[in-house]
């Protein structure tokens, strides 16, 4: 792998594509049990369609892209499933990184890293480290993620200085916390998606999703393509965003 540092390249006109989607890359097993074929080649399938994604993000103009590859939750799947995961990961680091910085993609990485093996550790900040400089797209990968875990995390923070007698309680609103949060430097999501059809947030930003667009679509994540991402975009499109105010008004 080449450790080469690729130009910093500006991104698209977004041309009034969402700056941040955010997806829930859900249905993995339940596209293999369709077809006879184990949960890891699933999990397998599910990694080309990230592949595919990540470039149509770019192609979209979008500047975000937030995906949840491992839930805080998922340690409760069987043993087995959690190492295919993680192989998965690994693969996906040592042979993708040096593309992903090639085409001037920026890796972040949000959720805990306490308890994670040393070796994933070390490849977590590997990416971050070696694309910090990369400004085409920013791929955020939520691993041993939980949103309400993050808020926790964030409360504890503030108590703590509230404690010390650093902070006055009255200072805390939404905008502080917001700022105690994994990654405060990224714009909350646009657009969240969801495949496999099940519609619910599952601990996955919630915060952060107080306006977001959240579109559901029925097809499984490795069947997920530009296709299917233009067509989530379009239906954002469709929807009118008011933030809690009034529609905006049209014509004189």
């Amino acid at each position: 792998m080449s450790n080469a540092t690729a130009p910093a390249t500006e991104a698209p006109d977004p041309s009034g594509a969402p700056l941040h989607v955010a997806i829930n890359m859900d249905g993995n097993g339940r596209w293999a049990a369709a077809r006879g074929l184990p949960r890891a080649e699933g999990h397998r399938r599910g990694v080309e369609a990230l592949r595919r994604v990540v470039r149509a993000a770019h192609e979209l103009g979008i500047l975000y892209l937030t995906i949840f590859s491992f839930s805080s939750e998922n340690w409760s799947r069987p043993a087995s499933e959690i190492g295919d995961l993680f192989g998965l990961l690994r693969r996906f680091i040592r042979n993708d990184l040096a593309t992903l910085h090639s085409d001037g993609v920026r890796v972040r990485v949000i959720g805990e890293r306490d308890g994670l093996e040393p070796d994933i550790c070390a490849l977590l900040n590997e990416a971050e480290e070696l694309t910090k400089g990369n400004t085409r797209l920013n791929l955020v990968v939520a691993f041993n993620y939980g949103s309400r875990q993050e808020i926790a995390h964030a409360a504890r923070r503030l108590a703590r200085e509230v404690a010390e007698g650093k902070r006055d309680p009255q200072s805390i609103d939404a905008d502080t916390i917001s700022r105690y949060l994994d990654a405060p430097d990224i714009p909350d999501p646009d657009l969240i998606i969801r495949t496999s059809g099940e519609q619910r947030l599952s601990n996955f930003l919630m915060w952060q999703a107080a306006y977001s667009e959240l579109v559901f679509v029925p097809i499984h994540w490795p069947d997920f393509d530009k296709t299917a991402l233009e067509e989530a975009i379009a239906e954002y499109a469709r929807r009118e965003r008011r933030f809690g105010g009034l529609a905006a008004k049209t014509g004189s």
